[in-house]
């Protein structure tokens, strides 16, 4: 691992636990072995590390929904996968989604370029937009459906890491919820 990874993994942890106020630069530094020097060598501010650290982990997320529709695949078949591969991705990564949740109840969204939240949300709004096209989603704004698909994901998630329940139930509890928001969206 090199040190800009030791870095945003050290990061990572103290944010979620420690809050971005209450986590010092000098901290993240120690916990990652290397010297203030280093981190600000990477990281010209805190602010520019925390959402350095954002977009690195919204890249890996992307990457894991955003792997096209398949051959013959329906736009719901599509939507499900996407929805499902979502998440199990939250469930695999929970101090990875816990602090996205943080991420976006903070101040910190705003320094996120247009760009970057374009490219990281392009795939799943063109989706939606051909979808609303097809007649298949109702035609609402594509942020909207975008929020109430990212808001239920949420909830989900935290039914299930408070339940607590056995990977066959939690199956269940997945696709139940997808039909859940598949019919309010449709």
């Amino acid at each position: 691992m090199d040190k800009q990874e030791q870095i945003l993994k050290a990061a990572l942890r103290l944010f979620v636990e420690f809050g971005f106020h209450g986590t010092p630069t000098s901290k993240i530094a120690q916990e990652a072995g290397v010297s203030n020097g280093t981190l600000f060598h990477y990281y010209k501010t805190k602010d520019e590390l925390v959402v350095a650290l954002y977009v690195y982990i919204k890249t890996k997320i992307t990457g894991c929904i955003a792997s096209g529709k398949e051959e013959g695949e329906t736009i719901k078949a599509t939507f499900k996968r996407m929805f499902v591969s979502s998440m199990y991705w939250a469930l695999e990564n929970p101090i990875e989604f816990r602090f996205t949740q943080q991420f976006h109840s903070s101040p910190y969204l705003s320094m996120v370029s247009h760009e970057e939240i374009l490219k990281q949300t392009r795939y799943l709004m063109d989706f939606m937009q051909e979808a609303i096209d097809a007649r298949v989603l109702k035609p609402l704004p594509t942020d909207l459906l975008f929020t109430l698909i990212s808001s239920h994901l949420a909830g989900i998630n935290e039914y299930l890491v408070a339940s607590k329940v056995d990977n066959e139930k939690q199956k269940e509890i997945i696709n139940h919820s997808f039909d859940l928001i598949w019919d309010m969206i449709t």
